[in-house]
């Protein structure tokens, strides 16, 4: 829904395109890598963010030394440490921790639903940001990241790697598509939940999946297919929100367009601002408990505040 009476930026030229409120340069997604350090704090449910610089919870054949201990049965005769063994006259084994290589991948939406703001910038640049945020965080701790870029009408698959120039081109991709589609909108060909299942044939069961994205809490198939996405994955369901989206606009009468119809909404009262209000709350508890009962993680987003505050774990 866009309610024509503030959208007033929204209607910048094309010559605009460079005004970070419309759309995310490569630059602006380069600078999210300084706010690395606020999500310090941020950890999976398997004890740290991302597993690649982290210690496994056993031991084994690995690159890291642990300790020397007596040999016991079913040990790697290739451990023995042979000069122990001979000193103390009895077998002695080395052990070394074993390193966990997770894999992240990051699914963003930047399909026509996205490109909508009110306050600060549109929701596809608050999206945009929270991808590279998170992708410079699974670069600092040596994960591999993958990621899908869905657009409405294909989804763009880019394989895990850990190195930091594929990222990089990944965010110039995203910068590319942010500038194509926001003064575009095509005929949708793919829906979201196509491209999800899309997304769940690529991705191991042994992932952390981020989402990001605005949800449509109502819509029952693409609830199921964040249900299989969640079945054998730690997922995030990163939902970005425009305030307008949550607090009804000030008292008055305004014109809103939906899939090419046009309608009048009339806010005249504290009633129909309390059921605005209400609306929104209700579908957020419903992704809420979604989340919850298949064991993920919700994070809603507005597009006015700090991202890294609302994506650390509550």
């Amino acid at each position: 829904m866009v309610l024509e009476n503030v959208k007033n930026f929204l209607s910048l030229k094309k010559s605009d395109l460079s005004n970070e409120a419309l759309t995310p340069s490569f630059k602006t997604l380069l600078e999210m890598k300084r706010e690395v350090l606020r999500l310090k704090d941020f950890s999976f449910k398997n004890t740290t963010l991302l597993s690649g610089d982290a210690k496994s919870s056993f031991k084994g054949r690995g690159i890291e030394f642990e300790e020397i201990r007596t040999y016991q049965f079913g040990d790697d005769l290739r451990d023995i440490d042979w000069r122990v063994t001979a000193r103390k006259n009895t077998p002695f084994t080395k052990l070394y921790i074993e390193e966990k290589d997770r894999k992240v991948y990051i699914f963003l939406d930047l399909s026509d639903k996205m490109y909508f703001g009110t306050n600060k910038e549109l929701k596809s640049v608050t999206a945009a940001k929270i991808a590279a945020l998170l992708g410079f965080y699974a670069l600092s701790y040596k994960d591999r990241i993958g990621f899908a870029i869905y657009t409405g009408t294909q989804t763009y698959i880019f394989e895990p790697r850990r190195q930091s120039a594929y990222f990089l081109s990944i965010l110039k991709k995203i910068e590319q598509i942010c500038k194509q589609n926001l003064f575009q909108s095509p005929k949708p060909s793919q829906s979201l939940t196509q491209a999800l299942r899309l997304f769940e044939k690529k991705v191991g069961s042994n992932a952390v999946l981020f989402i990001i994205g605005s949800f449509d809490a109502n819509d029952e198939q693409l609830n199921r297919e964040l249900k299989t996405l969640m079945a054998l994955r730690e997922v995030y369901l990163v939902d970005v929100f425009d305030r307008l989206e949550a607090v009804c606009p000030p008292k008055g009468e305004y014109t809103a367009e939906y899939n090419g119809l046009h309608t009048m909404i009339k806010n005249f009262s504290e009633t129909f601002e309390k059921d605005y209000a209400a609306y929104f709350a209700a579908k957020r508890k419903k992704l809420r408990n979604l989340c919850l009962k298949h064991n993920a993680r919700y994070r809603p987003v507005q597009t006015d505040l700090p991202l890294a505050k609302q994506i650390q774990p509550v």
